[in-house]
This record gives structure tokens, sequence and C-alpha cells, in this order.
């Protein structure tokens, strides 16, 4: 009985809850109506006033992001930073780092960064101290007292001074030494009064003494004990130099090219911290050579080297790939076709006169496709002593022919001039390179419009440094230093034609009493005016005798991997002036705070 009144009040319950759920689901239907479905149409205004919310918060953002960025390029920008590795190619060979015996491309560069002298010349070709702090002449003019710089030290730590400066100079004057140097240090005194002072007796006056100045100082403490027979061999020349310049010698490496024609030889560098110029900011500088120009520019193209020194310029698609920076440094040296003037048919002044009259310089020199001055007489324009009324004379091929006819100079059916049953003819050595060669043949093209049968004799590195040393040539293009003193009694006075001379840099084997004469007063005296009024006399001679022709400033072509801080495309005096500030070349670049 109990169980059937209990029954229906279960349902009754249950009924009464799906009531009240079917209550709630009305209630809930009901409020989404009226809260939601029923408020739809005053969701535009709403959304209109999201988009105006969310796009000025988005222009806030943009302008403080754009606030920011600007205050950062205001206060931060890219600057060169120290550190980074440095190498530098070139094509050639190492035998000798020590400077008394450094005469090759690859000697020179590696001696000039490991040795440094008393002076060096700066980016204007000015003589500045390095060793030196300063230096002074007599009232005589052939006493020369210099003065270091304080607390000067070699790489090993131990001090430099003043008796390294004398053993230095009594070496090269040492004929057991076999110096290349030795004629230019012949007679002249060297002493130390003290350790911080040096002083140079000189028994004639000679202006371009300072220049000499700039030889690397050899360590008396280490090569002392060593023969003076027995220097140039040395172990210290190619295993361990020890000098003050900017870097030391951490190491060298010799590997078997990939090139067959010879090895690749890399040496390291490290910063030296007590270089009298201050620490290098290079964290390592290396100088890798190579046997020939085609392993140098594969090098390059690789990246391998930072830079390299082309002596032979590589093709366009090599200096005008993007990231190459292209360093023309313009020497101050001087390119010329010297005439052998004491036989054959250049011995005629005439010929020779009308030969330089016959050849379009400014045309050869634009066609070169760098600027560059003209060469027009003995010294360059804008030296000391330089004067155009001297210049040699220009392109007037009429001019040229008459002189040739009247002087018994008669065309040939074959176009060649005759005199006497002998052509006008001769050979014209030059070096085997682009631009070299390049010349040569446009020398050859003039010249025969003027009926002289010209051969181009093109000759490697090594058999050309011989006929220019034996003077195996009838007349041949050739480069020769200068530099910013007016000195160039080595290149003409009759003297530096014999075969006795040290040098014989004579070229032209010119023979002048008159010329001779004026190039021994001119380089005797140190006043500029005085100087100017000496060597008159020596270039109107030369203009008249016509000994060379004058073409072109040569250049040193410098191609880098990126901006080289420090480096200034400048004149150099000679090509390992281009060190003259490397101690403070920087590679890498970072975002400075200012």
């Amino acid at each position: 009985m109990n169980n059937r009144l209990l029954k229906p009040a279960w349902l009754k319950r249950l009924r009464q809850g799906q009531r009240q759920v079917e209550d709630i689901g009305s209630q809930a239907e009901e409020s989404i109506d009226r809260h939601l479905f029923k408020r739809f149409d005053r969701l535009l205004p709403v959304k209109r006033f999201i988009a105006i919310w969310v796009g000025l918060m988005t222009i806030l953002l943009i302008a403080v992001l754009s606030q920011l960025l600007s205050l950062s390029g205001y206060f931060q920008s890219l600057k060169p930073v120290p550190g980074g590795i440095y190498s530098e190619g070139l094509v050639g060979s190492f035998t000798n780092a020590n400077p008394i015996y450094a005469t090759s491309d690859a000697d020179q560069t590696v001696s000039s960064l490991i040795f440094s002298g008393l002076l060096k010349t700066n980016n204007q070709g000015n003589l500045v101290g390095n060793l030196a702090s300063s230096y002074t002449v007599d009232t005589t003019q052939k006493v020369y007292t210099v003065h270091l710089k304080p607390n000067l030290t070699w790489q090993d730590g131990r001090p430099l001074t003043a008796n390294d400066v004398v053993f230095t100079f009594k070496t090269i004057q040492d004929p057991d030494a076999q110096s290349p140097l030795f004629s230019s240090w012949q007679g002249i005194k060297v002493s130390a009064p003290n350790s911080q002072t040096v002083v140079f007796k000189l028994p004639d006056v000679l202006a371009s003494f300072p220049y000499e100045l700039t030889t690397g100082i050899l360590p008396e403490h280490i090569l002392a004990k060593v023969p003076a027979s027995d220097l140039r061999s040395a172990a210290f020349n190619t295993n361990k130099p020890v000098g003050s310049g900017p870097f030391e010698w951490q190491g060298i490496q010799v590997e078997n090219g990939s090139d067959v024609a010879g090895e690749e030889i890399q040496i390291a560098l490290n910063p030296f911290t007590h270089y009298a110029g201050g620490t290098p900011k290079l964290d390592q500088f290396m100088v890798q050579i190579y046997p020939t120009q085609h392993a140098l520019v594969n090098a390059f193209k690789s990246k391998d080297v930072t830079a390299m020194e082309a002596a032979t310029p590589p093709t366009a698609s090599v200096q005008d790939k993007s990231g190459v920076v292209k360093h023309n440094f313009i020497l101050r040296a001087a390119d010329m076709v010297f005439f052998k003037t004491s036989t054959g048919v250049l011995a005629d002044q005439v010929v020779r006169q009308a030969l330089i009259q016959g050849v379009n310089v400014p045309k050869i020199v634009k066609s070169l496709g760098y600027k560059t001055p003209e060469v027009n007489e003995p010294l360059l324009k804008g030296q000391l002593a330089y004067n155009p009324t001297y210049a040699q004379s220009s392109y007037n091929v009429a001019s040229a022919t008459q002189a040739l006819t009247k002087d018994g100079w008669v065309t040939s059916t074959n176009g060649i001039r005759y005199k006497s049953d002998s052509p006008l003819s001769f050979t014209l050595t030059a070096e085997d390179n682009y631009e070299d060669q390049m010349v040569s043949n446009e020398l050859k093209a003039y010249w025969q419009k003027l009926g002289v049968q010209m051969n181009v004799q093109l000759l490697d590195s090594a058999d050309y440094q011989s006929a220019l040393s034996y003077h195996d040539y009838d007349a041949i293009l050739a480069a020769i230093s200068i530099g910013k003193d007016p000195d160039v009694f080595v290149y003409w006075d009759s003297s530096q034609a014999d075969v006795r001379s040290a040098s014989r840099l004579n070229f032209s084997e010119f023979d002048n009493a008159q010329a001779d004469e004026s190039l021994e007063s001119g380089r005797t005296r140190l006043e500029p005016a005085l100087r100017v009024i000496k060597y008159q006399s020596f270039l109107q001679v030369w203009q008249q005798q016509a000994p060379a022709l004058g073409l072109y400033q040569p250049r040193l072509l410098y191609l880098t991997h990126g901006n080289v801080s420090g480096l200034t495309a400048t004149t150099l005096s000679s090509p390992t002036d281009r060190f003259n500030n490397v101690q403070n070349w920087e590679i890498r670049e970072a975002k400075v705070t200012r």
C-alpha cells in the first residue's frame, strides 16, 4: 500500500521538475532574444567605435616604433672598430725580410711591416718621424743629428737604442755584408754620442740624404755575432726576424700551390703593441704570396684574401664586381722609353727627337683607363725644379717626318726608311704584362707611320730584369722611382752608365758633361731656390738630347673586398708606402653609441 502511495508522488515531482526546466529554457530564449538578437541593429555603431579605437592605437604604436628607430639611428651609427684578420695577396716569392737586403716586391712588403726606419713618408710624401722624434742639420750642411723617441723597444722586449742604428748602417757599409745599399752609404760616418742620439757626418752636402733614413733598423743584440759574410743567408732573415715595426713575426707556412708554377707562402704577423706609431687595430696581418697572377686572382675571387696588389690588373669582371673597392695609388715614378744613346740608330739625336715627336703621349695616357699625370721631362710635374719650358717635344708628325728626311732617312717602297742601306729599325724591350704590351703596340703603330721598323720584345719578369741590369736592349720601356726629392743623379749622370757602377741605373747610357755638372750641383745644395737654378742646365740638355721618351706616372692598383678604414688612395713614393698608416687600418664595422 505504501508503494502505491509513493509512486504517484515521485511522478509528480518528476513532472514538476520538467516544467521548471521548460520554464528556465523559455526564460533563457526570451532573454537571448531580448538582449542579443533584438540588439543587432545597435552593433554597427559599436563596430565603428572599435575600428576607430584600434586604428588610433595602431597609429600610436607605429609612431612610437618609428620614434624609437629614429632615436636609435641618432644615438647609434655604423663605424669602423678594431679587430679582424687582414690578408693581402701578391705575386712573387719570399726570400729575405731583412731591410738591408729586401729588394723584391714580396720581400719589401714583409720587411716594411716588421721593421721601421728613423723616418718615413706621410700621405703627402713628406718625411716624418718614425723611430726618430726629430733631426737637425748643422751650418756645414754635412752633419745630421737624429734624436730617437723615448722608450723604444724591439719586438722581443729589448730596448732599442742609438747603438742599433749605428750597427745597422755600419753593417750596410761593410762590403762583406753585400747589401744593395752599400754604394749609398760610402764615406758617411755614423756615431752615437748617447743612447738616444745618432750623428751622421757626410763627406759632401747631399740634399736627398734624409730619405736614406727610411731604411729599417736592425737589432744589434741578435745580429752582432753573425759574421757580415753570413748575414745575407742568416736564419734571422726568414725564420724569426725581429724588428720594431707595426707587426711582429708569428710564423710562415709553405705549401705546394694549386698552380704548378711554384709554392704558395703564407706569413702570419701579429700586432706589435709597443710600436712607436701606436698599436695596430687589426688582430692579425697575413701576407699571402702566390707564384702566378692566375693563382692570386683565383684567391681574390674566392675571398681567400682581403686584398690583392694587382701589379698586373685582373679583368674588368674582377675589378668591377659588387663589393670590390678599387684603389689607384699613383706613384712618384716615371714610365719612359729609354733609348740606348751609345750604339745603333738610336745614337742619332735627330732620330730620337723624331721618335718623340711622332708619339701622341696624351692619347696613350688616356687609353690606360685610369687618370694619371703625363711625364714630359726627367722631373715630375709639381716637383721642385720642374719647369714646363724644358718639356720634351709635343706630338708633331709633320715635323718628325721632315727632320728624318733632312737627316738622310729615305722612305723605301716597303714603307721603311733607310740611310746608307741601313734600315731605321730597332727593338723595344718591355715586360710581358697587359699594360706594357698595350703601350708597346701603340708606340709601334705611331712609329710605323714615320717609316720606323720597331719590333716589340716582351719578356717575363726574370728575363726582363736581366735585360735591364745588363743593358741588353736597343730601347726599353721601364719605370723609374723618383720620389719627392728631385735628385735624379742615378738615372742620368754618366757615371751611372758605367759597368762598374753599383746600380747602373742610367738606362739610356746618357753622357753629357754639362748635365753631369748640373746634376751634381743640384743635389749638393739644400736651399730649394738655389737647387731650382742649378737643375735648369740639366733640364735644358735633356730636352735637346732627348735620351728618353717620357710617358706617364704609373699606378699601383690595389683591390679590396669592402672598405678598409684608414687606407687612403694617394700618391706614393714607393709601393710599400701604402703601409705608412697601416696601424690605423680597420676592416670591421659595428653600431656604436655616440
